[in-house]
């Protein structure tokens, strides 16, 4: 997806800020913080780290992660500012609850995730006391905006370090979504166009 017309796309659904997390990389989330930087909408760097345990995403990043271990990728999120949010808990990794110390925030709500998975994630964010996100997980426009992340006040970023957020969403056809993206990634590899589709989370 273009992140210029992501954030198009976020401002016209009415959301005031959105959180790029491409696939082990920053690089989205900087060019669509440029190309909102004279907007509305507020836009979050992050990236989504694949690691042993399942996804890590990381917030409010300035540098790559490196790192793939998840003690280490946390380890380097928090390095320089950022917090650490467990994603999608349940739906890679069956037993994430010895992870939650770890990170700040808990994703309570993924629209690509099935109902059972989210009511899992909301309880073991309640559970350990950790604030909840609600992420889109965008692989495209039609996707944005369908997780959210709600709370009190006017500050995202003092609200999501307090952990006082929460997430909800509408769910989107699980598995219609992943077969969708598989579909594009094949094709993406067979045919050498192209870069990886961006993930988008919505806060």
């Amino acid at each position: 997806m273009d992140p210029a017309k992501v954030v198009r796309v976020a401002r016209k659904r009415g959301l005031t800020a959105i959180a790029v997390t491409d696939h082990g990389t920053i690089r989205g989330g900087l060019l669509a913080r440029n190309a909102g930087r004279d907007g509305d909408v507020t836009v979050i760097v992050g990236a989504e780290i694949r690691t042993e345990y399942g996804d890590l995403i990381g917030l409010f990043l300035e540098e790559e992660i490196v790192a793939r271990r998840f003690d280490d990728a946390v380890s380097e999120i928090h390095a320089q500012g950022g917090l650490a949010v467990l994603a999608h808990p349940y739906r890679q990794y069956p037993f994430p609850g010895h992870l939650a110390g770890e990170v700040d925030l808990i994703e309570g709500f993924n629209s690509r995730s099935r109902p059972s998975a989210n009511a899992r994630a909301t309880r073991l964010s309640r559970t350990c006391g950790k604030g909840a996100t609600g992420g889109s997980d965008a692989h495209t426009y039609a996707e944005i905006g369908r997780g959210v992340t709600t709370f009190a006040g006017d500050d995202l970023e003092e609200a999501l370090r307090a952990g006082l957020t929460t997430g909800s969403g509408r769910e989107s056809n699980y598995y219609l979504v992943h077969a969708l993206s598989c579909g594009i990634e094949q094709l993406r590899r067979l045919t050498g166009t192209g870069t990886p589709p961006s993930t988008i989370t919505a806060r």
